[in-house]
């Protein structure tokens, strides 16, 4: 039956166990009194939706606390094995697949590398698709006990009216290609596993506001700085946040050609793929053969050497401009998002690290706009290597948790277009 505002008893039922199990998540181990104010319910709704909750074995008791004069209260928490998430991230150089507890916390890893940055549509869905088995192998675990797969890609994510998902990658030559479809073909899972595809700057914006830096935050742009660059914008009108093709914003005109194959993008000069071509063209050696994480790496030891040791003024000038240009990339998104905090992730981010960031931090309030700079901290990201995988898996849990813990329905068929299934009968096996 609806009431007045076409919520039906079963919709309030819903909101009522997610407002406890998000609770319960973020906050405990909590009483069934301290739930009550939490959660905004009357005890006698946090009692009937707590009892729910312990028969489905979400929840579990986690001790007791003293009371005021009264009997020790039983603390409460999300019970850990109750649910089982896998997130993917296809990387520039590897796909990683993570295998998590409700809790998030990882029971297996999957790694496969991405030969000399190649992205076959069908090579790429098969390393998934064996990633995603190998880890239930690893961890023991029934396919059916999965709430759901979240996959973090290059790209923009286009939602179709059948519920699937197209990823238009023009950096990694990915033209509409539907993966859930080809992830489904073959696959180790049953059809009551959903899968959820995304931005992967937006699964990395996701784990870092759920999680670790963007705590507390109702405006924050995270960026992905890797082979190339991305960001995630997060405010109050999009909470899960909405990705960003910033790194395709036109910071040179008529300047290098970017992977899209325009010219003059903030991509062609602050992702480490072309920091590191501006560095070869100077005169930085990298031996042949060597992947771009170990390239940076022999980069910055060139250009700060421990020590006493001489930096190389070459590397230091090309690091020293690429922080110019990614500091006025990041005014833009200042100047225009306003937002509390700009948090840099991503694997090149990370190994830049605090060293790299004081000069980045100097540009980007020197080129916005003094009001928003002002109300605006720029810091790293602290969730590490993992947080793609980290911020996927979030998807299906949001889902989840959406859903007042209810495990997924059977997902709906997205056949496969007549051209992909051409082209995955004449992929490598």
């Amino acid at each position: 039956m609806a009431g007045r505002n076409g919520r039906t008893v079963r919709d309030l039922r819903r909101a009522n166990r997610t407002a406890v199990l998000q609770r319960l998540y973020f906050d405990g181990p909590l009483s069934r009194f301290a739930l009550g104010p939490a959660t905004g319910l009357s005890s006698g709704s946090v009692s009937n939706v707590v009892a729910d909750l312990l028969a489905d074995g979400l929840v579990e008791e986690a001790g007791s606390v003293d009371s005021d004069g009264g009997r020790p209260r039983t603390l409460l928490r999300v019970a850990p094995g109750s649910g089982h998430l896998i997130g993917v991230d296809v990387g520039e150089t590897r796909v990683r697949v993570e295998l998590f507890d409700l809790t998030l916390t990882e029971l297996a890893r999957v790694e496969r590398p991405l030969a000399g940055g190649r992205y076959e549509v069908e090579v790429v869905a098969a390393h998934i698709r064996q990633g995603i088995a190998e880890a239930l192998d690893t961890a023991g675990l029934a396919p059916e006990r999965l709430l759901g797969v979240g996959v973090g890609v290059p790209g923009i994510v286009e939602r179709m009216p059948d519920g699937g998902a197209l990823v238009h990658g023009q950096t990694i030559g990915w033209d509409a290609v539907p993966l859930e479809a080809l992830l489904r073909t073959g696959t180790p899972l049953p059809d009551t596993v959903p899968y959820f595809i995304d931005n992967g700057a937006k699964t990395l914006g996701q784990a870092e506001m759920w999680f670790s830096a963007g705590r507390g935050a109702r405006n924050a742009v995270v960026v992905l700085f890797g082979s190339g660059v991305g960001a995630s914008l997060v405010t109050p009108e999009a909470e899960q946040g909405r990705a960003v093709e910033w790194g395709h914003l036109t910071v040179r005109v008529r300047g290098r050609r970017c992977r899209c194959g325009a010219l003059g993008c903030l991509e062609a000069y602050a992702g480490a793929e072309s920091l590191l071509a501006r560095w070869r063209e100077k005169g930085g050696r990298v031996p042949d053969g060597t992947d771009e994480e170990s390239a940076l790496t022999a980069m910055l030891a060139a250009a700060y050497p421990p020590g006493d040791g001489e930096a190389d003024p070459v590397a230091l000038a090309v690091l020293e401009e690429t922080a110019e240009y990614l500091g006025a990339g990041l005014s833009g998104l200042i100047n225009l998002f306003q937002p509390e905090r700009v948090l840099i992730g991503g694997w090149a981010g990370l190994a830049l690290g605090a060293r790299f960031l004081p000069v980045v931090r100097r540009h980007a309030l020197a080129y916005a706009l003094r009001h928003p700079a002002g109300k605006v901290t720029v810091g790293l990201g602290r969730l590490g290597p993992d947080a793609v995988t980290v911020g996927a898996a979030i998807l299906p849990l949001a889902d989840f948790f959406a859903h007042g813990g209810r495990r997924p329905h059977p997902a709906p068929e997205h056949p496969l277009p007549a051209w992909h299934t051409a082209l995955r009968e004449r992929a490598p096996r």
